[in-house]
This record gives C-alpha cells, sequence and structure tokens, in this order.
C-alpha cells in the first residue's frame, strides 16, 4: 500500500474533521480532557489534541493502529523511531534558530547543521526499519516510503552536497593575531606545538591531580560584531567555498519531506500514549489491547479502572482499586447503585474511558477486554444550576436528555450519572424507567448511576452493580462495583446501626 498516514489506512486528510456535537459534554464528564493533557505534557508543540479525540469508524482503522502499536512494543524499533523523532525536533530548532540569525554566514552554517542532521536522520531510520522488519501495513508503507526516498536523486545530491559542505567547513583553519584592540586573520601557517615538550619535560614533578584553573568561556548562539568579522575575513581566506556555502542555503529552504513531517508528527499520538501508560504500568496496573466489534454488544473488562483517577493515586502513592464488568446476550444496561462516595461515578467513567481510547485504537486500562466500536458516546451528568439559566435543573436534564435520544441509535453509548436526583423518589422512579425503556428499544449500551434501586429489575436488559462495602463493617467502602442485586437497604441499616438511631435503639433511648 502506498503510505499516507501511520494513524490512517486512508487518506489522512478526510479522517481529520470528523466532529460530534457530543465530544464537548463528554469529554469533560468523563474526565478525558485531564487525561489527554497528561499524555500529551512534553509533546505540545506536535498539537496533537485533535487526534486524542477523533474516534475511528471502522474495524479495519482500529486493526491498522493495533499493527503499529504491536510493532512499537519492540524496544529497538521504538527506539529508533524515537530518536527519529528526536533528531527532527532538533533539525527544527536549528532551522529556526537560522531564521532568527543576524549574520549571513552564521545563518548558513546553522541551516546546514540542520540539513546534514536531517539526513542522517532518515539514513538511521531508513536503515532500522530494513533491520527491524516491522509487521504492521503502516510501519511497512512507511519503511518502502523512506527507502524509495532516501534512494531517490533529490535526497542522495542533498546528502551529498551538504555533506561536501560540512567536510569543507571542518578543513577551514586560520590564524588570528590579536594585538590591543586590533585583530588579524590570515591563513594558516603551522607553528611547533611546544605544549607537549613541556608536558614531557615537567612530567617527572607531577606529584598528583592539581586544581584546574582553566575557564570555559559561555557559547551564545549570536556571534558578536568582532566575530562576525573575524568570519567575514576567514570567508574571503575561502571564497569558493563560502560562496557555495550561501547558495546550497539560498536554495534548499524547503527540503523537509511533507510526508516525513506528518510521520514526525502522527506518530507522536503513539509514542506520547505508550509513555502515559508505561508509568501506570509500573505501579502494577494492566493495559490490554481491547477487541472491537461493531456489531458485538457483549461488552467485558477485567481488572480495569479510571485513568484520571488512577494517574492521581499512583503519583501519591495510594493504591487503585481495580473492577470488572461484563454484558451477554441481551444484557445492554448497567444500573448502578449502592452508598454514597462508594465508586459509582468512577465505574460509569471507566465504562465510557474504556471505549472512548478502544475506538482511537489504543490500549486501554485491564488484563483483557471486548469493546463496542461506538458510533457515539452521550453522557448526561448533573450540572450546576446557572443564574442566568430560566430553566430548572430538572427541566434542563430532561432536555438534555430529549436531544440524546433523538440523536442516539442503536451502536451509541449513553452513561447517566445521578440523572433526576433533584427531583422526588417517585418522580426520579417514572422519569427513570421512562428513559431506560427509550434506551431498551434503541437497543443502547447504558451505564446507569442512580439511588433508585428498582430500575435494574427492568428486564433481561438490565443488569445491577452495588458499590460494595467492608462485610465487616457496613459502613466502609471497598470502591468494587459488583454485578448483584441491589440492596440500598442493607447499606442504610448498617450506617443507622453504626450510629445509634435504628428504630428499635432509638425506641430504647427514649424509653429510658
Amino acid at each position: 500500500m502506498d503510505f499516507e498516514s501511520i494513524l490512517f489506512p486512508g487518506a489522512a486528510a478526510e479522517a481529520i474533521g470528523r466532529t460530534s456535537e457530543a465530544t464537548a459534554d463528554y469529554l469533560a464528564d468523563l474526565h478525558l480532557n485531564e487525561i489527554i493533557a497528561a499524555v500529551l505534557k512534553g509533546h505540545e508543540p506536535y498539537d496533537l489534541t485533535a487526534f486524542f479525540r477523533l474516534p475511528l469508524r471502522t474495524e479495519d482503522e482500529v486493526a491498522y493502529r493495533h499493527e503499529i502499536l504491536r510493532d512499537l512494543e519492540d524496544e529497538g524499533l521504538r527506539g529508533h523511531v524515537e530518536a527519529f523523532t528526536t533528531a527532527m525536533q532538533r533539525v527544527r530548532e536549528e532551522i529556526a534558530l537560522a531564521g532568527k540569525l543576524y549574520y549571513q554566514y552564521q545563518k548558513a552554517i546553522w541551516f546546514l547543521d540542520a540539513v546534514v542532521d536531517y539526513c542522517q536522520a532518515v539514513r538511521a531510520l531508513a536503515k532500522a526499519l530494513s533491520d527491524g522488519a516491522p509487521r504492521s501495513r503502516g510501519m511497512i508503507a512507511f519503511g518502502s516510503y523512506l527507502r524509495a526516498y532516501a534512494g531517490s536523486g533529490q535526497f542522495t545530491e542533498l546528502e551529498a552536497r551538504s555533506g561536501s559542505l560540512k567536510d569543507g567547513l571542518r578543513d577551514v583553519v586560520y590564524r588570528v593575531q590579536i594585538k590591543g584592540s586590533r585583530v588579524t586573520v590570515r591563513a594558516y601557517e603551522p607553528d611547533p606545538d611546544y605544549s607537549r615538550e613541556i608536558e614531557e619535560t615537567f612530567a617527572r614533578f607531577r606529584q598528583g591531580d592539581v586544581k584546574d584553573y582553566g575557564v570555559t568561556f559561555p557559547s551564545y548562539p549570536e556571534m558578536n560584531h568582532v566575530e562576525a568579522e573575524v568570519l567575514e575575513r576567514v570567508a574571503k581566506l575561502y571564497p569558493d567555498l563560502f560562496a557555495s556555502l550561501n547558495a546550497f542555503a539560498d536554495g534548499r529552504q524547503d527540503f523537509l519531506d511533507e510526508l516525513l513531517i506528518r510521520f514526525d508528527r502522527e506518530v507522536h499520538f503513539y509514542l506520547a500514549y505508550l509513555a502515559f501508560i508505561r508509568r501506570l504500568q509500573g505501579a502494577g496496573l494492566s493495559f490490554c489491547v481491547p477487541e472491537m466489534r461493531l456489531d458485538n454488544k457483549a461488552v467485558l473488562a477485567e481488572e480495569t479502572f479510571d485513568l484520571a483517577l488512577a494517574q492521581n493515586l499512583v503519583e501519591s502513592g495510594s493504591n487503585v482499586v481495580t473492577n470488572h464488568f461484563h454484558l451477554q446476550d441481551g444484557e445492554r444496561i448497567f444500573v448502578v447503585s449502592g452508598p454514597n462516595q462508594g465508586g459509582k461515578t468512577t465505574f460509569a467513567r471507566t465504562f465510557g474511558q474504556l471505549h472512548h481510547f478502544g475506538r482511537l485504537g489504543l490500549p486501554v486500562p485491564g488484563r483483557r477486554a471486548h469493546l463496542l466500536l461506538c458510533d457515539e458516546i452521550f453522557t448526561l451528568f448533573a450540572r450546576t444550576e446557572q443564574v442566568e439559566d430560566q430553566r430548572g435543573r430538572l427541566q434542563g436534564e430532561l432536555m438534555r436528555l430529549r436531544a440524546i435520544l433523538e440523536a442516539a441509535g442503536e451502536r451509541s453509548i449513553l452513561i447517566m450519572n445521578e440523572t433526576f436526583s433533584s427531583t422526588t423518589l417517585e418522580d426520579a422512579r417514572l422519569l427513570g424507567r421512562a428513559a431506560l425503556e427509550r434506551v431498551i428499544r434503541k437497543d443502547m449500551l447504558c451505564v446507569y448511576v442512580t439511588f433508585v434501586d428498582e430500575l435494574s429489575t427492568l428486564g433481561e436488559a438490565t443488569v445491577s452493580m452495588v458499590s460494595n462495602v467492608d462485610p465487616d463493617d457496613p459502613t466502609v467502602r471497598t470502591y468494587e462495583i459488583l454485578r448483584r442485586p441491589a440492596d440500598g437497604l442493607a447499606y442504610a441499616m448498617a450506617v443507622a446501626r453504626k450510629r445509634g438511631v435504628t428504630y428499635d435503639m432509638l425506641k430504647r433511648r427514649l424509653a429510658r
């Protein structure tokens, strides 16, 4: 296949620009903006945020990225790719500096350094991809393109010419004589080197290491006017060489290959994410390449966790609690209940994060995962009421839910968190039931975090998940979310018992 992009099997330009009206909501609700910022820390110059918000649409697009990830699991190959990106960063810095400098010969020399470094980087990566024998379609296509480019007349002429000029500059020698404020530059004439004879003469008097009184002068990219004048006179000693240098710099400002520039940017999508998850893997957390299917809603994940929370916990040295979930046959909806602050919302975010990164073609948290390659992710999380908004919170939620259900299809995912909690229990039960019945009719996947336990028993499509507590002390949360029937009353009774406010306890106390 012809190489166009390391991110997309087809034309990259066609993939960019895919948008979703739900993106802004679900990125914030699922803490994905926070995760993406952490992933891209140190990679900001590559402007990769859009790629982390751009879902893939087909199983083949996902497989394309999975193949490349498997190639990059090889430390040797990944090291060569990282070395190439480091060299390209240096090339860009040298080009930028050459554009900022004032003196022409110095500008030309920095530009030449950029070209030489670029040619060496291209040649090294072309060899590495030939020796490393990658297996992915993307890396194979890129390797073929790179070898063809490195063997082209355009590149070999650039490489030869820049190398010849660099060798010529290495051979430049001259003499500088400074007398008072007068500086004279003339052709080099070798003088006897007495330093070695002096060292040998006094070597027998050496008694050990002595303090080094040498002085290191600071080096700045920009020359001062004295250095510039010296360089001007050196150029007059080698007029042909410096004339060729200027001509080379003037005629090759666009020497960077466009596809190599694209590869250098896009490959950081993988490198940044792999570096991010390595830090979490170092804390003992698992990641896997999920199986992504368009037509299979039997989803599961083992030992999974919330990426945003895990990052904060690992940084603070705390343990991360992992969870498991699965839906099978006609099951479509997780109804998550249990005590407050028990991990219910974290579980809901985890479900959404898994599907977001899964449909980016990236590894996801967990030892094993089968996920739906969904077309959209919708979230309905509680919003703080705004003074200028004339609608109440409940009305706002109902309007948002209506818009979501109208836009969603059978391959969409809906995550609802404490929806309708601002109304009465009876209203929350009626509204929640109506919403879930609509979800069931659409055959969508859904996570519904709620205080209404009864919603978990609507039918075979609903599965009850409950935030667990310590069996020895039901008031202590474990942050595990277990697949079992809801039992909110048991937890409430445990709290009441601990606080001494059960009916029997209060009755005995009042009788005294």
